[in-house]
C-alpha cells in the first residue's frame, strides 16, 4: 500500500469519543495552533533575578511622563512598583505607632515579643521598627529596626517575631537581652495581609488557627479574604485597590520610594470611598471609578463595602467624591445580581460583571455622567479577573461556559468544555484569569485543577479567536499582561520556593532549563474504518526545528506510536522513536485496529541539544497495510 498522509484536524477536541474524534487532537501540553499547524509555545525567562514576597496575582504597566517604564506588582503581602528590574515596595502604611513598643526576649529563644497597645496587626503583616535600642545582649538596636513579618499575634497587644541580622540570618537571645528596647520605640505597620485561598464564608477556617474560642466564627474581611489587587493608572500616577480593602493612590512625582496612600487621606480629598472592590479609570472622560464602593451615610463613608454600588469622582479630580450640580460625580446601583464580580475597560463602555449579569456602562455626560445598560442575564463572571479585552472583543469565562462580547454576549462553540469545568476547583474559581496573547491570536484562561492538592492555578486552556481553536496544557501563572510597554508578554510564576516576574515569548526555554513535557497527541486513525486489521512499518515525520540564534544545537522530539486492537479499549505504546533534523524516516512494526501518534519532546535535562529550539509540525506520512480481519 502506498504511504498514507495523515491531515488531523486542528484544535484538540476532549467532546467526542475514541471513534469519532478519529484524525483530531485529543490532548496537549504547551504547544500552539498558528495557521492551523501544531507548534511548541515560545519560552520565557526571568524579567529580573530579584523576587517578590507574596503570590503575585495582578499585574499593570504603564509609562511615566518621562518614558519610565513602570510595572504594578499586587501580590498576597504587599504592593511594588518594578523599575528596570528592581520591585519597590509602595505597600500602603496603616498605622504609625509613636514612642509605644517595647520588646521581651528569652534566653536561648530567637523569638521577640512585641508590646504595641492595640496594634491591629494580623498574622504575616509587616512591621517597620525604628528608634529601638539594645536588649542588652545579642539583640542589639541593629537587630530590631528592621522590616519584620508577624509570625503570631498571641493578643490584640502584642504579637512575635523572628530575630535576624542585617543579612537576613536568624539571631538568638541570651541572658543578657533582659531590656525593653527603650523608650521612644516607633513602628510603622503595612496594611493587612490577605489569605492565600478564597472562603466561601464566615466561620470555620477564615481566621487563623488559635483565634477566637471554640465554636465561635470569624467575619470575613479583605485580610481574611483571597488578596486580590486591582489597579489603574491616573496619567503616571497610581491608583490601587485590595478587593474589599481602602482605595490607595501613589504619585509619581514622590518618587520609587515613597509609599502609596489612602485616596481619603490626600490633600482636597471629599467623601473619598474608603472601601470597594475594585478600582478603574474612565479611558476618555477620565472619572476614578470604584466598583462596590461603601456608600456616604450622613455624609461620611461607612467603611463597609456595598457590593451593588458603583461611585465615581469628578472628571479629570481622582479627590471629589460628593455629588454636586458643578460637578459629575455620583453613584449607581445595580439591580441584577448579588455582587459585582469585576469591570474592565472595553471600546466606549465600560462592561461590569455581576455574578449572574453583564452591564454596559456609558459616559453620557452631566447631569447623570454616566448610563447602565443591562446586556445579559444568565452569564455572569465566574472571578474578577476571569476576562480580557482583545482586539476581537471581549472574552470571559463564566460559571461553566467561556463567552464572547462585542456589542452582543455570545457563547463560543469549545470542544474542552466538559474537559475544562469538570476539572475546575469551583472553590478557587477567584483565582482564574484570562491574559491576552495578541501577537498570535490567543487568549489564555488559567485555573486551579480538583486534582491538584495546592489549589493553585496549574492548568490553562487556549482559545485562539482568529482560527477558532482550542488547546490546554499545564503551566503556573499567577497572573498575565500582554505586551504593550514591554515587547513580550509578561506573566508571574514560582520556580522553587521564589516567586518571580517572567517574559514570555522570549526564547524557547524554560527560563535557563528544557521547556519539558511539550506534546501534542492524536485521535485514532485506521483503515477501512478499523475493519481490517492494519500494519505499519514505516514513519516520515514533517518537523520543522526553529533554533535561536546563535545555537549549534540540533533540534530532537519523539514519536510515540500507540495502537489498540479493539475500540473502547486502552491505547497501549508500541513504540517510541527519536526523530532529528536530519531524520528521514523511522522504522517500527506495529499491528493494529487504531492508532494514535503523540509527537513529544525529549525530556533529558543532561542533554543540551533539547534546548534552545522549537519545532513546528507539517504533514506526517504513514507506510500503512491491510494486515487481516482477525485480532
Amino acid at each position: 500500500m502506498a504511504l498514507k498522509k495523515i491531515e488531523f484536524v486542528a484544535g484538540v477536541n476532549k467532546e467526542e469519543t475514541d471513534l469519532s474524534n478519529r484524525g483530531g487532537w485529543v490532548d496537549s501540553n504547551l504547544i500552539r495552533f498558528r495557521k492551523s499547524r501544531v507548534e511548541k509555545i515560545g519560552g520565557w525567562i526571568k524579567k529580573s533575578s530579584n523576587v517578590v514576597l507574596g503570590i503575585p496575582r495582578a499585574l499593570h504597566q504603564w509609562l511615566s511622563l518621562s518614558g519610565t517604564r513602570l510595572l504594578g506588582v499586587g501580590t498576597t503581602l504587599k504592593y511594588y512598583i518594578e523599575s528596570g528590574g528592581t520591585f519597590n515596595d509602595i505597600t500602603p502604611i496603616r498605622k504609625t505607632s509613636t514612642n509605644s513598643i517595647t520588646f521581651s526576649a528569652t534566653n536561648g529563644s530567637s523569638t521577640i515579643t512585641a508590646t504595641d497597645s492595640s496594634h491591629g496587626a494580623v498574622i504575616g503583616d509587616f512591621v517597620t521598627i525604628s528608634g529601638a535600642v539594645s536588649l542588652g545582649g545579642l539583640i542589639t538596636a541593629s537587630v530590631l529596626n528592621q522590616e519584620y513579618q508577624i509570625v503570631t499575634v498571641p493578643t490584640a497587644n502584642t504579637y512575635t517575631f523572628v530575630a535576624k541580622d542585617t543579612s537576613g540570618s536568624t539571631v538568638t537571645a541570651n541572658s543578657s537581652d533582659s531590656g525593653n528596647g527603650g523608650s521612644g520605640v516607633d513602628g510603622s505597620y503595612q496594611i493587612n495581609v490577605g489569605k492565600d485561598n478564597y472562603v466561601e464564608g464566615t466561620g470555620w477556617g477564615v481566621g487563623a488557627w488559635g483565634s477566637g474560642t471554640f465554636g465561635s466564627s470569624t467575619s470575613l474581611t479583605f485580610s481574611n479574604q483571597l488578596r486580590l489587587w486591582s489597579h489603574d493608572n491616573f496619567g503616571e500616577d497610581l491608583v490601587m485597590n485590595p478587593r474589599g480593602g481602602d482605595i490607595f493612590y501613589w504619585t509619581e512625582n514622590d518618587g520609587l520610594s515613597s509609599r502609596a496612600v489612602s485616596l481619603s487621606s490626600r490633600s482636597g480629598a471629599n467623601k473619598a470611598p474608603t472601601a470597594g472592590l475594585q478600582v478603574l479609570i474612565s479611558e476618555t472622560d477620565r472619572h476614578v471609578i470604584v466598583l462596590g464602593a461603601d456608600p456616604l451615610s450622613s455624609g461620611s463613608r461607612t467603611g463597609v463595602v456595598d457590593p451593588m454600588l458603583i461611585a465615581f469622582s469628578d472628571q479629570e479630580s481622582a479627590t471629589e467624591w460628593e455629588a454636586l450640580s458643578t460637578n459629575t460625580a455620583g453613584s449607581l446601583r445595580l439591580s441584577s445580581g448579588s455582587q459585582i464580580i469585576g469591570g474592565i475597560k472595553s471600546r466606549q463602555e465600560i462592561l461590569i460583571w455581576t455574578d449572574a449579569s453583564l452591564y454596559s456602562m456609558n459616559f453620557i455626560g452631566p447631569p447623570l455622567t454616566f448610563s447602565l445598560n443591562l446586556i445579559n442575564e444568565g452569564a455572569g463572571l465566574l472571578g474578577p479577573k476571569s476576562f480580557v479585552n482583545t482586539p476581537s472583543g471581549v472574552f470571559y469565562m463564566s460559571k461553566n461556559s467561556f463567552y464572547y462580547y462585542n456589542g452582543a454576549v455570545k457563547k463560543l462553540p469549545c470542544t474542552v468544555q466538559d474537559y475544562v469545568f469538570s476539572d475546575l476547583d469551583e472553590s478557587q474559581a477567584f483565582k482564574c484569569h484570562a491574559g491576552l496573547n495578541a501577537e498570535f491570536g490567543e487568549v489564555w484562561f488559567f485555573y486551579p485543577s480538583k486534582e491538584d492538592d495546592t489549589k493553585e492555578i496549574s492548568r490553562y486552556v487556549i482559545y485562539n479567536y482568529e482560527e477558532n481553536l482550542w488547546s490546554v496544557g499545564s503551566l503556573i501563572r499567577y497572573a498575565w499582561i500582554d505586551s504593550g510597554v514591554e515587547n513580550t508578554p509578561q506573566a508571574t510564576g514560582i520556580s522553587g520556593s521564589s516567586y518571580y516576574v517572567y517574559n514570555h515569548e522570549s526564547g524557547f526555554n524554560n527560563d535557563s532549563d528544557p521547556m519539558d513535557n511539550v506534546f501534542i497527541e492524536s485521535g485514532d486513525f485506521d483503515i477501512e474504518d478499523g475493519e481490517r486489521l492494519a500494519f505499519i512499518k514505516r514513519i516520515l515525520p514533517d518537523l520543522k526545528f526553529i533554533k535561536d540564534l546563535g545555537t549549534s544545537q540540533n533540534g530532537a522530539i519523539n514519536i510515540v506510536l500507540k495502537q489498540r486492537d479493539t475500540n473502547g479499549n486502552s491505547l497501549g505504546t508500541d513504540s517510541t522513536n527519536q526523530i532529528t533534523e536530519l531524520t528521514t524516516q523511522s522504522f517500527v512494526r506495529a499491528r493494529g485496529r487504531q492508532f494514535a501518534l503523540r509527537f513529544e519532546s525529549d525530556d533529558d535535562n543532561n542533554v543540551t541539544d533539547r534546548k534552545d529550539f522549537k519545532w513546528r509540525l507539517g504533514s506526517t506520512r504513514i507506510d500503512i497495510q491491510p494486515s487481516g480481519r482477525r485480532a
